[in-house]
C-alpha cells in the first residue's frame, strides 16, 4: 500500500521542438518553472527562444491556452512581426501537436508511478526525460511538415 499526502504543488513546462526544413537537423529546448504559465512567463520563454534562434524567422502556431489569447500577448506578438507570424490550431487538437507525444513519453517513463518529495525532484525527472529523448531523437521523427513545435505554442522555422 502506498501512502502519500497529496498536497501537490505545480511544475509547468514549456518546450520547443525544432525541425530544419529539410529534416536533416532537429533540436529540443525546454524550460520548467513552479506554478502556471501566464502571458508574462510565456513571453519570457518566447524571448529566450528567439535568442536561441539567432534571428531566424518563425511561425508561431498556438493552441487554446488562455495566455495565448489575451491582450498583452497579442500586443507582444504584434511587436515581434519582424521575426514571427502567428497561426492557431483548431480547438482541442492534440493529435496535430507532436509535442503532446513528447509529454506522453516522459510521463510514461521518467514520471510514471513517481511520488516526489518536491518540485525539484519532479524537475529532475523532466530533465532526465528530455535528455533521454534528445539522445534517442524520439520527437524528431515527426513528419516533414512539422518544422517547429512548442508545448502550448508551436513554432515553424528553419534550424541550422
Amino acid at each position: 500500500m502506498l501512502v502519500y499526502a497529496f498536497n501537490w504543488k505545480k511544475l509547468s513546462i514549456s518546450a520547443a521542438l525544432g525541425y530544419r526544413w529539410d529534416g536533416k537537423r532537429s533540436r529540443l529546448w525546454f524550460q520548467t518553472q513552479p506554478g502556471s504559465y501566464n502571458d508574462a512567463r510565456l513571453i519570457a520563454f518566447v524571448r529566450d527562444l528567439k535568442k536561441h534562434l539567432r534571428g531566424q524567422a518563425a511561425i508561431l502556431i498556438w493552441d487554446g491556452l488562455p495566455a495565448h489569447k489575451n491582450r498583452k500577448m497579442k500586443q507582444y506578438l504584434e511587436s515581434q512581426r519582424g521575426w514571427s507570424q502567428v497561426e492557431t490550431l483548431p480547438g482541442y487538437s492534440p493529435d496535430l501537436n507532436p509535442v503532446e507525444d513528447l509529454w506522453s513519453n516522459i510521463k510514461g517513463q521518467e514520471l510514471a508511478n513517481r511520488c516526489v518529495a518536491g518540485l525539484g525532484e519532479a524537475e529532475d525527472g523532466v530533465s532526465s526525460g528530455m535528455d533521454r529523448v534528445r539522445q534517442a531523437k524520439l520527437p524528431f521523427s515527426a513528419p516533414r511538415w512539422a518544422l517547429f513545435l512548442i508545448y502550448r505554442v508551436t513554432l515553424l522555422c528553419e534550424v541550422q
